[in-house]
């Protein structure tokens, strides 16, 4: 198991949009392995690479159906409904928004293994495969918020942070689960 620091808000490379990766490598492997057990440990149910500071464009999601999700590569091919529901953020921890977000989307990703493959998805995976590919962008949920609340969001931001230096929080093993 390897777990990397998260970065939170104010990183920089939260902003980056990730560079292609292309063909999967030993090293893209290992960034997956360890983006799902920085993901668990995190008690989240997404990550993105830029998430442990990699600007890759590559994402896991887990919501616990049992059909996690590797995203390397992921291009949004189709999306269907809208339906606001509340996010947060491994990357934010501690601050919520409402966010409208397509009820069901199909994307074509690259695998784990190299393959070229659509993944659909609904509900709350939808919702998780949609969040973590704007992180690739460069995106986070509070840019989907009026000013007026990203703007409240901030300032609580703020004062949780106050006195807090750097970017980086450091994360346990993963909790066990039953």
């Amino acid at each position: 198991m390897s777990l990397r620091p998260l970065h939170l808000l104010g990183s920089p490379v939260l902003r980056e949009r990730g560079v292609e990766v292309g063909s999967v490598d030993a090293e893209v492997e290992t960034l997956v392995r360890d983006l799902f057990d920085t993901m668990r440990a995190a008690e989240g149910v997404g990550l993105a690479a830029n998430q442990i500071g990699v600007p890759r464009r590559v994402a896991v999601v887990d919501v616990g159906d049992g059909d996690p999700v590797t995203l390397i590569d992921p291009v949004v091919v189709e999306q269907f409904g809208k339906e606001r529901g509340e996010e947060g953020c491994l990357s934010i921890p501690e601050l919520y928004g409402e966010v409208d977000r397509a009820t069901r989307v199909v994307v074509e990703v690259t695998d784990a293994e190299g393959a070229r493959t659509r993944v659909e998805a609904t509900d709350l995976k939808a919702r998780a495969i949609q969040h973590e590919i704007d992180h690739l962008d460069g995106v986070l949920f509070i840019d989907h918020l009026s000013p007026l609340k990203r703007r409240l969001l901030l300032n609580k931001w703020r004062r949780l942070r106050k006195g807090a230096s750097g970017y980086l929080k450091e994360l346990d093993a993963a909790p066990v689960r039953d």
